[in-house]
């Protein structure tokens, strides 16, 4: 796959993974469009649902919420992340993000740096 060309994904064509809670659609990937120094991708998170704990231990994670609520747990500590708000969460930094709302939550993540090889990108704790 040629890195250097411009590509469009739609998200309605990327199956979730549901396996870890809500549903996550990795977009923007090595496998997907060839990138090299991270992957982007977006996840929903109906009312009650919650993303489990993990971590990356080698990639920054940011995070922005386009609509809803979320509880973000970073190595224990409760914050609030409401629409509009972006949450930055360092390498190595345990989190769960759970919606206590009423309505869907939908956000959008990045990763980045790439891990040396995907399966030691992501760590679970639960």
């Amino acid at each position: 796959m040629d890195s250097k060309q411009a590509q469009i994904k739609s998200v309605d064509d990327m199956a979730a993974d549901t396996r870890r809670g809500g549903d996550v659609r990795a977009l923007l990937t090595p496998k997907t469009v060839g990138s090299t120094s991270g992957f982007m991708g977006v996840a929903t998170i109906p009312p009650g649902d919650k993303i489990t704990e993990h971590y990356h231990p080698y990639s920054e994670e940011f995070l922005y919420v386009v609509t809803g609520t979320i509880i973000a747990r970073l190595d224990g500590v409760r914050h609030e992340v409401k629409a509009r708000q972006g949450l930055f969460i360092p390498i190595n930094v345990k989190h769960r993000l759970m919606n206590e709302g009423s309505e869907n939550a939908f956000i959008i993540f990045h990763l980045g740096p790439l891990a040396p090889k995907p399966d030691m990108g992501h760590v679970d704790t639960e």
